[in-house]
This record gives structure tokens, C-alpha cells and sequence, in this order.
């Protein structure tokens, strides 16, 4: 996690560099600023613009003063709950931590209850979920690494349990733990065990198809590689358009991608170097070795064995890229671009 602090006196700043110093032992990436004309180094820029600087780049931003310094700096840079970076205010002293943006998906509540151990601080939390200790999606969602779509229907969620409403549950992955207080299994149209048809609810899944409720809050795991083989030197272009058309036809969601794959001849081919960084997944290449020592049914191709000395390369690549997992789409070709998808085993776990 990268985190910045900024502080504004020198009783600040030592509260600051205590934790500083705490965070840093825990792995985290840390940078100091000052902003005060009794402090040696201040930065030069208003406490907005250096706030401004720090919202792309940061993961979490600290203030260490006053809450109204922190509001008014980071008021113009607000944009989104999925987006936002952790914000926290601690008071010069050191005595409150206050999670004050971004407390779910950022992780400021998580950092907030960090900064107050490291201090010997109280944490302020606000968010009614956690007050009540009751489930909240955004949180599930972040502890299983995973992305939601529809936003709305996960306020209405957080809402509905607060208010002791039930609130489906359906997963297409196995879950392990206690299911939490307020939601209920369903199937994959939206009833109970009991033939009860719930209006609203959570569906961990990697289809965009997969609604079971009349409002969704669908919760994406980044569990499908992407296997690719082409033509040599393929223009991007028509790998990116590929890949695309994989997916959209496969009806899955590119969160859901978590790597793309190929042969090891294809290591240094432009097209599917840009698509890994275009999408910011990893590409990992394999020998043809270890992509002909794959047990399974694949789609041999004579023509590609000659060129690659393996029957196929993006079936085989996928399936070894996804840790052994499972074909959820075979080889397609489109104008020299080959596609599968595979998807690992994964599973929901609740704490």
C-alpha cells in the first residue's frame, strides 16, 4: 500500500514520523510532507494541489491536523467509492483516527484501525456496517479480491440488512465459512431453499448475464486467463479486437481476466505485449514442453504444431495459466488471432 502523510507542526510531525515508521514495518510505502513555515522541507504548493497530486498516485493519504484542512484540500478531487484513495485525519496529537473517505473499497476503515493500534489512538469509524458489525458488499467484495458493478443495488444492499430485510446470496463458485447475518441462498433465479423469490441480493460471478435478482449487485473475481496464439508480428489492433470478441461472446465480464498466455515463441510479440498492458493483466508465456505435457481434450491444429510444435497454444496455455482449471471456451480463430478461456478453481470465503 502506498500511502503519503502530511502534517503541519511540529508536534504533527511527530506524531507523523511515529507512524511513519509504524506503517513502513508493516510493508507499506510511505512518504512524509510538511507544510508549515516553522518546518524545514515544506512543500511549496497549496494543501490542495499537493492533495491533488496525491489522489492518482496514492493508495492512502493522511492528513495529520485538522478535519476541515483535510475536507476542503480533497473536496474538488471526491470522484467515486471505486475509485477514491483511503483518506484518513489524525489529530496532531495522536489521539483520534478518523476514516474520513473511502472507508470500504479504499480500505481507510482497515487503515484507520491500523493508524490507531500503531499510535495507542481510538479509531473513528462511521460506516453503519460496521457499527452494527453486519455484512457490506464493498468489504466481501475487497477481501476477495474481486470488482462490483452496480453500485446502486449495493447501497440498497447495506440499507436492506441494516433494516433486517433479507438479501439473497448466489455464487456459480463454492463458498466456504459462516454465511453472514442478513442474507439468504439462493439459486440462480433468485429463490430460496424454501421457493421464496427475493427481490434483491449479491451474485459472485464472473457472467454479465447473471442476474438472479431484480437488482444485483453482481461481484466479479479476477479468476479466467486469457490464451492467445497469432501470426507473427499480428498488428495490435486485430489481437485487441480479438480478444475483445472472445470475451463479449463468452459473456464475461475483463474484470474477470486475471492473465493473459501463450507459447514462448510469442514472448515478444507486440500485439499481445500491448494487450497486457492495455488491459493491466500479466503475459506469461510457457515452453512447448510444458504446454504438450497438458492432460485434456484440446483442439489439435496440424498447422500450428508445425509452426509451434504444439497442437494448439491458446487452449493449452489457458488451461495451464489458470492453474489447471477449466475450459470455459474452446479455441476460436479470427483473421490470425486464436482465443480460449479457462477459468481457475476458486473460492468465496467469508471470515
Amino acid at each position: 500500500m502506498k500511502v503519503s502523510l502530511i502534517c503541519f507542526s511540529m508536534t504533527g510531525f511527530l506524531t507523523a514520523s511515529r507512524l511513519k515508521e509504524g506503517l513502513s514495518e508493516q510493508g507499506m510505502e510511505v512518504s512524509l510532507f510538511k507544510k508549515s513555515k516553522y518546518l524545514e522541507d515544506s512543500v511549496t504548493v497549496s494543501t490542495g494541489e499537493w492533495a491533488g497530486s496525491r489522489f492518482p498516485v496514492d493508495d492512502g493519504i493522511i492528513f495529520v491536523g485538522a478535519c476541515g484542512i483535510a475536507v476542503r484540500s480533497i473536496a474538488s478531487y471526491v470522484a467515486s467509492k471505486k475509485s477514491d484513495p483511503a483518506v484518513l485525519v489524525i489529530d496532531e496529537c495522536g489521539k483520534f483516527v478518523i476514516s474520513l473517505l473511502s472507508g470500504h473499497l479504499g480500505g481507510a476503515n482497515q487503515l484507520t484501525e491500523t493508524a490507531a493500534a500503531i499510535l495507542g489512538a481510538q479509531p473513528v469509524v462511521t460506516t453503519a456496517t460496521d457499527l452494527h458489525s453486519r455484512f457490506a458488499v464493498d468489504v466481501f467484495a475487497k477481501k476477495n479480491n474481486c470488482q462490483i458493478y452496480n453500485m446502486k443495488a449495493a447501497k440498497e444492499v447495506s440499507a436492506a440488512i441494516l433494516a433486517g430485510e433479507p438479501v439473497g446470496f448466489y455464487s456459480e463458485f463454492p463458498w466456504k465459512g459462516e454465511l453472514p447475518q442478513g442474507l439468504m441462498i439462493c439459486d440462480d433465479q433468485g429463490r430460496t431453499p424454501e421457493g421464496t423469490l427475493l427481490s434483491l441480493g449479491v451474485s459472485v460471478t464472473i457472467h454479465t448475464d447473471r442476474n438472479p435478482f431484480l437488482s444485483t449487485v453482481q461481484v466479479v473475481p479476477r479468476t479466467v486467463t486469457l490464451g492467445m496464439g497469432c501470426r507473427k508480428d499480428k498488428d495490435p489492433e486485430g489481437v485487441y479486437e480479438a480478444a475483445g470478441n472472445c470475451i463479449s461472446e463468452a459473456g464475461i465480464y475483463r474484470a474477470s481476466i486475471e492473465k493473459l498466455t501463450s507459447i514462448s515463441l510469442k514472448k515478444n510479440e507486440p500485439g499481445l505485449i500491448g494487450l497486457g498492458e492495455k488491459w493491466n493483466i500479466p503475459f506469461v508465456t510457457y515452453e512447448e514442453e510444458e504446454l504438450k505435457n497438458i492432460q485434456g481434450e484440446f483442439t489439435p491444429s496440424s498447422f500450428v504444431k508445425t509452426i509451434t510444435g504444439v497442437d494448439n497454444v491458446c487452449e493449452r496455455s489457458a488451461v495451464l495459466g489458470s492453474s489447471m482449471g477449466r475450459l470455459i471456451r474452446k479455441k476460436y480463430g479470427q483473421n490470425g488471432v486464436t482465443t480460449a478461456l479457462a477459468v481457475r478453481n476458486w473460492e468465496v470465503h467469508f471470515e
